[in-house]
């Protein structure tokens, strides 16, 4: 018996470029697993956009005219809660990708990215995955490092109010590590390290949908939200695959 078609993900491409927009639709149509459901040329056409076609995944770019992409995310992700934001820009400006992970953005693409690591990066997003492109790892990390720790004795629930992926960890390195399984250390290391589910599971020898009851079970007890939040996370805890 055939399988049922999967329904295609439904994508929003934002981009001021014309020219852009046109060949970005063209490569990921040539896709079967994605459908272009509508462009934007700013944040406004945007966020009609969204609440009209409602897409699973909006592909934004940061420089447009009036309000930039980083200050959008908020108001895009209000207006379709569940929707994933991939930014996918020309920006390596450490400041834009703190701010689109801040605002609630799910992923920091750049525009170099190659066309199947683009494809597999917006299937990782939808599936709950948080996606950075390896040349901003290092800057991310470094906006972690720069910001402001914590005021000691300030309440945990204060600190988790906010989706900051970037926030420090509310939770010190003794009470964060010891709340984890061994397993789950091991498996917060990898994430660390960069690596996907496929790869942990992997290096593991385990099932991946063990390894996604495990990222899950993480995410839990640290009081995170992404995998982001994890990575850095556990590089503050020095703890690294």
């Amino acid at each position: 018996m055939t399988q049922p078609t999967p329904p295609r993900i439904q994508l929003l491409l934002v981009d001021d470029h014309t020219l852009f927009r046109r060949g970005l639709r063209a490569l990921l149509l040539q896709d079967e697993r994605f459908d272009v459901v509508c462009e934007a040329a700013d944040a406004g056409e945007a966020l009609r956009c969204v609440e009209r076609y409602r897409p699973d995944v909006t592909l934004l770019d940061n420089h447009l005219p009036g309000v930039r992409g980083v200050d959008a995310v908020r108001g895009l992700k209000e207006a379709a809660p569940n929707m994933r934001i991939l930014m996918l820009t020309v920006s390596e400006n450490q400041d834009d990708l703190a701010a689109a992970l801040q605002a609630g953005a799910d992923g920091y693409l750049l525009k170099t990215v190659e066309s199947d690591q683009l494809g597999d990066a917006i299937v990782k997003v939808l599936d709950g995955e948080s996606v950075v492109s390896p040349e901003m790892m290092s800057k991310l990390f470094k906006a972690f490092r720069n910001q402001s720790p914590r005021t000691p004795g300030a309440p945990v629930a204060d600190a988790a109010i906010a989706p900051a992926p970037l926030q420090a960890p509310a939770l010190s390195k003794a009470d964060g590590l010891a709340l984890l399984s061994a397993r789950e250390r091991e498996i917060l290391a990898l994430i660390a390290r960069g690596d996907s589910n496929k790869l942990i599971a992997r290096e593991l020898d385990i099932a991946e949908t063990t390894v996604k009851i495990h990222v899950q079970h993480i995410l839990r007890k640290l009081h995170l939200t992404s995998r982001v939040q994890a990575a850095v996370f556990a590089v503050h805890q020095g703890l690294r695959g």
